[in-house]
């Protein structure tokens, strides 16, 4: 029997890079002469990576990145252009892969490493990781409004929480950028850091985060994001059923030297 011919790779496998390595997953956007316009084939493969870094158990920090110049701008608008919106069963026109629910979704600790520009639906998607590594070149801005589109990913819900109503709204009014030291003082990001150091920067963090994770760690972010909004006297009372319904493993505590209070 003949051997099976092995499949091609084609330009469109390559549009998303993924390596694992030290416990950290890095998921690289990969289609740099489009300045990482995501089509729906890329969107598809970020949703089914983030969803395999989740599974995979060598895996306890993930990090998300864009082939430089830019990290993303979100949708290839050519395609959608050419192909449409997808409709729901309501008849409602939407794009139906999500990516940035894909992210919010990773219980896993997830790093968007931003290496420059990050606009509208890639702007979504940064705000759905868990921290925001800058790079010194980095650029943040909200232009749906300005192109004549409603946002789909939830960035009327999760731009005020990061950066507060007015600037949310500022920044989708006007569609200016907002630069890497004015995002790390309006709190859009965690940190700036020179961008040959970004990625440096964002297995730093990861390794500290893997050095440090407990299966108390997912759960605690999960609190982290179900409580968001709510009132304190709320939050505290869906803290304290977690923490009524864990087993606490006194073993772990042990060899990890904490037994005597950290």
């Amino acid at each position: 029997m003949a051997e099976l011919a092995e499949k091609a790779v084609t330009p469109e496998d390559q549009r998303l890079l993924v390596d694992v390595s030290d416990g950290i997953a890095t998921i690289t956007l990969n289609r740099p002469e489009a300045r990482n316009a995501m089509t729906k084939r890329m969107r598809n493969d970020l949703c089914a990576a983030l969803q395999a870094a989740d599974a995979d158990g060598r895996v306890d920090a993930v990090i998300l990145t864009g082939a430089d110049p830019v990290f993303t701008g979100g949708v290839d608008l050519r395609e959608v252009a050419a192909d449409g919106l997808s409709e729901n069963p309501d008849g409602n026109k939407r794009q139906a892969e999500d990516p940035a629910q894909a992210c919010r979704d990773t219980a896993k600790p997830l790093i968007c490493a931003v290496n420059g520009t990050c606009v509208t639906g890639g702007l979504e998607i940064a705000l759905s990781c868990d921290f925001i590594v800058a790079s010194d070149q980095a650029r943040f801005a909200d232009t749906h409004a300005k192109i004549g589109v409603i946002a789909a990913w939830g960035m009327t819900a999760l731009l005020p929480r990061a950066v507060g109503k007015r600037m949310a709204k500022e920044m989708t009014a006007s569609a200016r950028f907002v630069y890497a030291e004015e995002a790390l003082r309006i709190g859009l990001v965690n940190h700036v850091v020179s961008h040959d150091d970004l990625l440096a920067k964002a297995r730093e963090l990861a390794a500290q985060i893997v050095a440090a994770t407990t299966p108390a760690t997912a759960a605690t972010m999960r609190i982290y994001d179900d409580t968001d909004g709510m009132s304190f006297a709320e939050a505290k009372e869906v803290e304290e059923e977690a923490m009524r319904n864990w087993t606490v493993d006194t073993d772990d505590m042990q060899r990890r030297g904490l037994g005597k209070g950290g």
